[in-house]
């Protein structure tokens, strides 16, 4: 200690005058001899008393002076020699201690400057070398312990990873995997970063200060990379657990699948078969209780006709008999004898009168009804409006519409109207009063059949008409169903009837029908009203209709449609 305080005094004068003696010859000796002792001694209290004031005093000027020198001569050496047990004994404590603050204060400027020049430098070789075993060792571990976990916390934010002010200092280094030639076409860099904004590759200078993508959305173009690979091995993880399923799904559900249809398609086979045998006997059995009907009333009817020959056969004998009995009388008998004879020709006279003149009987007449089935009925009425495309289209005569209604461009749907149309002209085949129009096409004879639309109305009328129908006027005569020329099934509100020539047959119908079929059958003189939906006949008119007939419509609530 006193040498050192009187350093100031005689350290210029014993440096000038025996330094260069003393220092070349006794210098490395004395160090050796009293260096490590004067150190352990003064050291400690000198670094203590001294050290802070001597740091902040010549510390800049010598780290200027002397560090960059000091560096490369002894820095290589130093820290092969102390480096890493230096690392080991103060490194944790240093990294807990200080690393949070230095990173935060030199961590993006150092990555600003340092980290492309080093990433162009080592990164390559880094990846070369570490690359390929770190992805064989630690890759398939760590996508199973990781990566389920990992999408299902950050995979709905994963898109947008970095903000602009993170610029490329992400805090992981990015390593690129671009080919030689790929390289910036402006600063002909690699292309190691991503450009989210711009969903391109792009270089470490596009994405610096007054880079194209300084400000943008951007991340590693390995680690977007890597993103791309775990969605490729997720995807393909996914398409391996599709392939799996639809293999199954095809060696399993499908051919059970196929094996039930097999099996679905026989029961239903057998189904129809069995049905049809059930629907094809009644039908045989009822075709032949109605051939035995038919045959029991033609039986009936020629014995009632023979009886009546033989009858009428005797009727005439004994006419004859007796016509020629007062012929004889009238021819041989004089004048006397007649008079004599007067009680016999009167007895004889009555005999003749009681033998009665023949009288029309239906008994001698064959009775169609034997031949009525409704289940033939419900047959063939369901083949007919089955089968309607041999029929004629029926079509509205728009000459005949009603001003109450509304006749569509196709000639089908009526719609009632309260407003009169002021469009209509008075042509003398229109309804002037009552809302009703008649169908263009007439029938003659035949077999005919129409379907008409009428779920939406709860008032109309359907049927036909003969050409004979007035059409003016607001009276019986001009309104379907009470009048002689026209025959018409007809709903208002929930009642149902059959209306003729002022006569309404009250129907009991189980529901409302959505459509109505008509059959016309001319040929035997009938008129058919039926319910498609359930095959039900809802009524059967049988009468010798004048001709020629329309189909005829009515409408005072909604709208009605022809659908065939």
């Amino acid at each position: 200690m006193s040498a050192d305080a009187s350093g100031p005094e005689t350290g210029p004068e014993l440096g000038s005058e025996t330094g260069p003696q003393l220092g070349p010859e006794t210098g490395p000796q004395l160090r050796r001899e009293t260096g490590p002792q004067l150190r352990r001694e003064t050291g400690p209290q000198l670094r203590r008393e001294t050290g802070p004031q001597l740091r902040r005093e010549t510390g800049p000027q010598l780290r200027r002076e002397t560090g960059p020198q000091l560096r490369r001569e002894t820095g290589p050496q130093l820290r092969r020699e102390t480096g890493p047990q230096l690392r080991r004994e103060t490194g944790p404590q240093l990294r807990r201690e200080t690393g949070p603050q230095l990173r935060r204060e030199t961590g993006p400027q150092l990555r600003r400057e340092t980290g492309p020049q080093l990433r162009r430098e080592t990164g390559p070789q880094l990846r070369r070398e570490t690359g390929p075993q770190l992805r064989r060792e630690t890759g398939p571990q760590l996508r199973r312990e990781t990566g389920p976990q990992l999408r299902r916390e950050t995979g709905p934010q994963l898109g947008p990873e970095t903000g602009p002010q993170q610029g490329p200092g992400l805090g992981r280094e990015p390593q690129p995997r671009t080919d030689p030639g790929q390289l910036c076409p402006k600063h002909k860099e690699p292309l190691s970063w991503f450009c989210l904004s711009e969903r391109r590759p792009v270089c470490a200078s596009c994405v610096e200060v007054g880079g194209r993508c300084h400000r943008h959305r951007i991340r590693p173009a390995e680690e977007h990379a890597e993103l791309l690979r775990n969605k490729i091995v997720d995807q393909c993880e996914k398409m391996q657990l599709q392939s799996a399923g639809i293999t199954k799904y095809v060696s399993e559900v499908l051919q059970g699948k196929n094996q039930k249809v097999v099996n679905t398609a026989s029961a239903t086979r057998e189904l129809i078969i069995q049905r049809l045998s059930l629907v094809r006997s009644l039908c045989e059995s009822e075709e032949q209780r109605l051939l035995e009907k038919v045959h029991g009333e033609e039986e009936r009817a020629h014995q009632s006709i023979l009886t009546q020959q033989a009858h009428w056969a005797e009727a005439l004998k004994k006419l004859d008999t007796l016509r020629t009995s007062l012929v004889c009388m009238l021819t041989h008998l004089d004048n006397l004898q007649l008079i004599q004879k007067e009680q016999e020709i009167f007895e004889r006279a009555e005999e003749a009168e009681g033998i009665l003149d023949p009288q029309e009987s239906d008994k001698l007449c064959f009775n169609k009804k034997c031949g009525w089935s409704p289940l033939l009925t419900q047959l063939w009425a369901t083949s007919i409006l089955g089968s309607l495309s041999g029929m004629e289209e029926v079509l509205i005569n728009e000459k005949t519409v009603s001003p109450l209604l509304q006749l569509s461009e196709d000639r089908r749907t009526l719609t009632f109207s309260a407003k009169k149309s002021k469009a209509c002209t008075d042509d003398p085949e229109r309804f002037d009063y009552w809302p009703n129009a008649l169908a263009s096409t007439s029938f003659q004879a035949g077999l005919h059949a129409w379907i008409v639309n009428v779920q939406h109305s709860c008032a109309y009328k359907v049927g036909v008409a003969s050409v004979q129908l007035p059409r003016k006027g607001s009276g019986s005569d001009c309104r379907l169903g009470h009048n002689a020329f026209s025959w018409v099934f007809s709903r208002y509100d929930q009642e149902f009837r059959f209306s003729h020539n002022g006569q309404h047959e009250l129907l009991a119908l189980l529901r409302c029908p959505t459509q109505l079929g008509v059959v016309l059958d001319l040929q035997v003189g009938e008129l058919l009203f039926y319910e498609p939906a359930s095959g039900t006949v809802l009524h059967i008119h049988r009468t010798c209709f004048p001709l020629p007939l329309f189909p005829v419509f009515a409408v005072a609530d909604q709208v009605i449609s022809i659908v065939h």
